[in-house]
């Protein structure tokens, strides 16, 4: 086995994030920002680093769990809009962005990136609202 055929989550993701369950396809986490709750879906399969990496199966996995998680992160925040992206730029591995807006966030209407320092989370506000998006996701 070559190193690019084993999946790993990259080592910034990890450190800017917490797990909260896996789906057929992909990781979900939650960032370490509660300014934004901000999802991001990772595909646990090795070498990814763009959406058409991916074969079409593959695609469709990836958008119908993309759409799961907006939906959940909608019903559970109830927010104004939802951001939903695949950058990139400061981490090649594939993973999507699923972020929960409000127009009283502190970025809005602009994009989250840079606008405030991250604001983490109280430990039980994280943990319920981990909780909530677990139940919604139907994930352990």
């Amino acid at each position: 086995m070559t190193a690019n055929s084993v999946w790993s989550l990259h080592p910034q993701l990890a450190a800017d994030t917490v797990p909260v369950g896996e789906l057929a396809l992909a990781r979900v986490l939650l960032a370490h920002d509660a300014n934004y709750p901000w999802l991001i879906l990772v595909p646990r399969k090795p070498a990814l680093t763009e959406l058409i990496d991916l074969d079409e199966s593959g695609q469709r996995q990836l958008l119908a769990e993309v759409d799961a998680a907006a939906r959940a992160l909608k019903r559970v925040t109830q927010c104004d809009k939802l951001n939903i992206a695949t950058l990139g730029n400061m981490v090649a591995q594939l993973h999507v962005h699923v972020i929960a807006r409000r127009r009283s966030d502190p970025a809005w209407p602009k994009p989250v990136w840079g606008v405030v320092p991250p604001r983490g989370y109280e430990p039980q506000a994280r943990a319920a609202f981990i909780a909530a998006i677990r139940a919604e996701l139907n994930v352990a």
